[in-house]
């Protein structure tokens, strides 16, 4: 992480705490953050973060799913793949799972949709794991088709997963406050589920090169979540420190504060350090790229000291192929050297034994 993006996200932190505390306007880039009457308080945040357990867990997509829409839709929708695999997490004392959701999949059947996520939230709470559910995603491939998903790409990283809502949807505002029914229909249907643990509206705004064509549409689903006002905290995670616009207002209208980061530990630190001044509870939504130095053993055991919730990429190796690196695809889709993401096998062997011994001790304790 460059000093610069570290003096931005310094910028950040202050800019959240300020605008907590005096409910005036912040200036961010070319965004302005005025913080929600309706977020909750530093207050509510802490004492909702004090009844649950430490937070662990993982990104969870079936390993028969090659992205969200194939875990979604009716044809594809695996629930006996989902017990076997929370059962996976269970055993090693997960309590978590973050889920991407696809408004694709409620188009076709909003009940059925529903139906579906009712019936993942009971295998999940019979492993005793609460879900973090995300809308929407800025990620991968830009134009989601419903229907038959494609087939993994040998060795490429995420190769079918795809955006949401994608290209132009995301950049046109006319086209996407059709999505408004959406979100405050699966919100309102579950807002007082204690299964679910907090909606993660947006994944990583801006990726993709879309950089502050995002923020309205970031801007619209906090409202529209927030005239729902579920049980559950909102959030959206900061990702990228060079987003000014973006952070501020994710920082400054979230409940609980998310992030990712997939730097090795010393860095990794330091943005636990900056974005603990605003007072609330933070949650590391993404982590552990093993080739990065993001660890398991160098990271987890952070967390835990640190009191930050601890949820990794990725569970079992899969259709999703994350186990290959970001930048260094295997065409050949032969093994890598090292596993990039994920814990098991698709059998239920670890990739490391010595891993999921550690992850079962620190839930343990």
């Amino acid at each position: 992480m460059k000093k610069a993006l570290l003096c931005l996200l310094v910028l950040v932190a202050s800019h959240g705490t300020y605008a907590q505390k005096t409910k005036v306007k912040v200036k961010g880039g070319a965004a302005s953050a005025v913080v929600d009457s309706r977020r909750w308080s530093v207050e509510k945040a802490q004492a909702w973060y004090k009844t649950h357990p430490w937070i662990s867990g993982a990104n969870f997509t079936p390993s028969t799913a090659i992205n969200q829409l194939e875990m979604w839709q009716a044809a594809t929708f695996d629930p006996a793949t989902i017990d076997k695999e929370l059962g996976y997490a269970e055993g090693i004392g997960f309590n978590t799972m973050r889920v991407f959701l696809h408004s694709l999949a409620w188009k076709q059947d909003p009940k059925g949709f529903k139906d579906r996520m009712n019936t993942y939230l009971s295998i999940a709470d019979k492993h005793h794991i609460q879900t973090m559910f995300v809308f929407f995603d800025d990620c991968w491939n830009k134009e989601p088709k419903a229907g038959v998903q494609p087939e993994p790409k040998p060795g490429i990283h995420n190769s079918g997963w795809m955006q949401d809502p994608g290209e132009p949807v995301s950049r046109d505002s006319l086209a996407f406050i059709a999505l408004k029914p959406y979100v405050q229909d699966v919100l309102r249907s579950f807002s007082t589920d204690k299964r679910i643990l907090l909606w993660d509206l947006y994944n990583e705004p801006g990726n993709s090169n879309k950089l502050n064509t995002s923020l309205p549409l970031v801007r619209n689903v906090f409202a529209w979540a927030r005239e729902v006002n579920p049980e559950q905290p909102l959030s959206i995670g900061l990702w990228n420190w060079d987003f000014g616009a973006l952070n501020t207002y994710q920082a400054t209208h979230s409940d609980v504060v998310t992030y990712h980061c997939y730097d090795e530990a010393v860095l990794h630190q330091r943005v636990i350090d900056l974005l603990q001044t605003h007072d609330r509870p933070l949650i590391c939504t993404e982590y552990m790229a093993r080739t990065r130095n993001s660890r398991f053993a160098t990271i987890m055991p952070m967390l835990k000291k640190r009191n930050v919730g601890a949820i990794n990429w990725g569970l079992v190796d899969g259709k999703t192929n994350t186990k290959y690196q970001w930048e260094t695809p295997l065409p050949d889709g032969s093994e890598p050297v090292e596993w990039f993401h994920e814990v098991f096998r698709k059998d239920g062997t670890p990739y490391r034994q010595d891993e999921t011994t550690l992850i079962r001790n620190l839930n343990s304790k």
